[in-house]
């Protein structure tokens, strides 16, 4: 090799060299972004649509790794209220008017589930709600659906100082029906019908809910439950927001067309019986309330059940216009 071949060849490797420096590395994957969120253990609706977004992966299909942990509902509202957990999937509508009102920066993000909860009898001298007083009624008494269920019974003229509450946690209230330890149990789905399954002979008062709300609100929708999160962790995870309202409604339409996979999902332990009446309650999905829709959709009909939550005492007044989320999601 002559002495001017050399000289180019090394010039030519120098080149590739440099040029090799300047080319961009190769895409790595970015990590998920991850979110812890606190919710109601099973049965409750907050437990509904965990174990179908973990086991589908739907979160990491956002690109999000989210963590549920698990709470009974006064441990829930005391530690989302304090900023302990900062998103909460449990998020009953009058709860988070609530601590707005002491003073805690909250939002509701998007509805999850409507409203629908009642009452349930084994005793035959117990025909309406009106014949609850003097009674016995076990209820989850810190949960919106309880203060719910105050507001439709006081517009049927039920006096609420005159029922004795017997307080426990969402999973204790079949417990309390099946072994008739109350003259009365206030709950709602998925208990409802698990309960149902177990006990077919047990009655369901009326309630008149849709009598009552179009009534009251001149509709018949009930926002009830989604998620909402502190305003500090709003304001810091923007872009995470459109991200989990995806993945939330990915779960839902999941469920909707996956009923027998869904149900398994959720109750995994329970029996065949147990899992068939979840199946049929997801697909006639009334009593379920299964809607997945950004709080600012239905903004006047949240705005109606900060009002029935004042009727009853529950709120002194109506909480800020800032705890309903007002951004795109979609």
């Amino acid at each position: 090799m002559t002495k001017f071949s050399a000289i180019v060849r090394a010039g030519l490797v120098a080149s590739a060299l440099v040029g090799a420096a300047l080319m961009p590395a190769p895409a790595t994957a970015q990590a998920p972004s991850k979110i812890t969120i606190v919710v109601f253990g099973f049965p409750s609706l907050g437990a509904f649509m965990p174990p179908v977004i973990k086991a589908e992966k739907l979160d990491a299909k956002h690109g999000l790794d989210i963590e549920f942990v698990e709470r009974p509902p006064d441990a829930y509202t005391t530690q989302f209220n304090s900023g302990e957990f900062k998103v909460g999937g449990s998020a009953a509508l009058l709860t988070v008017g609530l601590a707005d009102q002491r003073g805690v920066k909250v939002k509701y993000l998007f509805n999850l589930f409507d409203y629908w909860g009642t009452v349930v009898t084994s005793r035959p001298e117990i025909k309406s709600l009106k014949d609850l007083e003097g009674k016995q009624l076990a209820a989850a008494g810190s949960t919106t659906n309880f203060v719910m269920f105050e507001f439709f019974a006081k517009q049927m003229g039920v006096d609420k100082t005159k029922i004795q509450v017997v307080n426990t946690a969402p999973p204790g209230l079949v417990g309390y029906a099946l072994a008739d330890r109350a003259d009365a149990i206030q709950l709602w789905e998925p208990a409802y019908t698990l309960l149902k399954a177990k006990k077919p002979d047990i009655r369901a008062l009326d309630t008149s809910v849709s009598k009552t709300w179009a009534k009251f609100a001149g509709g018949e929708r009930i926002p009830y439950l989604g998620v909402a999160a502190h305003s500090d962790w709003i304001e810091q995870n923007q872009a995470l927001i459109p991200k989990l309202f995806a993945t939330y409604k990915e779960a839902g339409e999941f469920i909707a067309k996956n009923p027998e996979r869904a149900a398994a999902l959720m109750a995994p332990k329970s029996t065949p019986e147990d899992r068939a009446a979840l199946v049929s309650l997801i697909k006639a999905n009334d009593r379920l309330g299964m809607s997945v829709v950004g709080a600012d959709d239905v903004r006047k009909q949240i705005e109606a059940v900060y009002k029935a939550g004042i009727d009853v005492g529950y709120l002194k007044i109506q909480p800020s216009n800032d705890t309903i989320y007002n951004k795109p999601l979609k």
